[in-house]
């Protein structure tokens, strides 16, 4: 019994003798302090852009559409070209309606002749009234031809008038100027009146810029529309489709009159100049609008930034431990962010090196292992 406690002693020297022979790193066995670079907080004022899709709306746009029937005799324009305001388009076959002008010509004609003698028999059988020379019955009759002869004037100039509006009808002219879009009918096409649609005319400078806003947004952008910024402001930017910088700036037209309850968004219209007719309606785009902060906020490297199941958070310095903070992003301003919540002026955070870090992890200043592991060329 006596040499198996010697032995047991024996074993619980030796294993402590080897321990302490071996022991590397810190005396109570942590790891050892990971090399960060690191950054100060500090509050500055910031602009930078929100970005909004938008898109392309002509500011004039029109459905083309005969208000009269017939075939289509003439079309004098060529597709997809500009047009002036009052130029001819169409042209819907038109000997009907001359024939019904110059019917009704006559007829108002006839009309005015009988008028013209009727009052010369008023005035006629009037005198010979007051006379007493003629019977009353026959005064009266001259008098009733006379009403008549009024009302057939007044009716033949309304069916002359019709006439009229059905021939310059019959000729389609721009209402403003634009660019026409490719005709919907070919010659020969019979058109059913209001209803057969033959071409489409948008105007193009300026354009319209649609996009919306979320209704929180709404008194910010009430504001910018009182400001009114002219139209060579850099508040409002557009980028295109091939995302190259517009290179003419905005202003708003207009905030739409109501919020969608079912989003709750509302359309804003800017307008931008269009002398090379680049914009196009139907084109998408993003806005841009400007966003100066009125206070200074935080700024800081992304870089520093981990994201945790849809959170975020950066290694606080303290005491040269590492702690591990919430914080709350706001806008990316290229390589950097600003922070809403989480941080203040004055905190030091780590920059590099957070790949190797753990919330609470002794930390040296020195090369972030990163840069260890890539050497500067001399």
């Amino acid at each position: 019994m006596k040499i198996n406690i010697w032995i047991g002693a024996s074993l619980v020297i030796a294993l402590s003798l080897n321990s302490c022979n071996g022991k590397s790193g810190s005396s109570n066995g942590d790891p050892p302090p990971v090399p960060v670079t690191v950054d100060t907080c500090t509050l500055r004022s910031v602009s930078f852009y929100d970005d909004y899709p938008g898109t392309a709306t002509a500011l004039k746009e029109v459905g083309l559409r005969g208000q009269v029937s017939g075939y289509i005799t003439g079309i004098f324009f060529k597709e997809g070209s500009g047009v002036m305001e009052g130029q001819k388009l169409y042209e819907i076959d038109r000997r009907q309606y001359e024939a019904s002008y110059r019917e009704s010509a006559a007829s108002l004609e006839i009309a005015r002749e009988n008028l013209a003698k009727a009052q010369r028999d008023v005035d006629r059988y009037t005198a010979l009234n007051n006379q007493d020379a003629i019977a009353r019955q026959r005064y009266d009759y001259a008098v009733t031809d006379l009403s008549n002869a009024r009302s057939q004037v007044s009716l033949a100039t309304e069916e002359l008038e019709k006439a009229r509006n059905n021939l310059d009808y019959s000729l389609i002219t721009a209402p403003f100027g634009g660019t026409i879009g490719i005709s919907q009918v070919k010659m020969g096409d019979l058109i059913n009146p209001g209803q057969t649609l033959l071409n489409t005319i948008s105007s193009d400078d300026p354009m319209g810029i649609d996009f919306v806003i979320g209704q929180s947004e709404l008194s910010r952008f009430e504001l910018l529309e009182k400001s009114s910024p002219a139209t060579g402001d850099s508040t409002f930017r557009l980028v295109m489709p091939d995302d190259a910088v517009y290179p003419f700036r905005g202003s708003i037209m207009l905030i739409d009159r109501a919020v969608d309850p079912q989003t709750g968004t509302i359309r804003v219209r800017l307008t931008f100049p269009n002398p090379d007719h680049d914009l196009r309606p139907g084109m998408d785009c993003n806005v841009l609008v400007m966003h100066n902060s009125k206070n200074p906020e935080i700024i800081i490297p992304f870089k520093a930034v981990t994201e945790q199941m849809g959170e975020y958070f950066v290694f606080l310095v303290q005491n040269n431990l590492a702690k591990q903070v919430k914080i709350s992003l706001g806008h990316r301003i290229g390589a950097d962010v600003v922070i809403r919540e989480g941080l203040k002026s004055g905190d030091v955070i780590v920059v590099d090196g957070i790949g190797k870090l753990r919330d609470g992890a002794e930390i040296t200043l020195g090369p972030s292992p990163a840069q260890s592991n890539h050497p500067q060329k001399h």
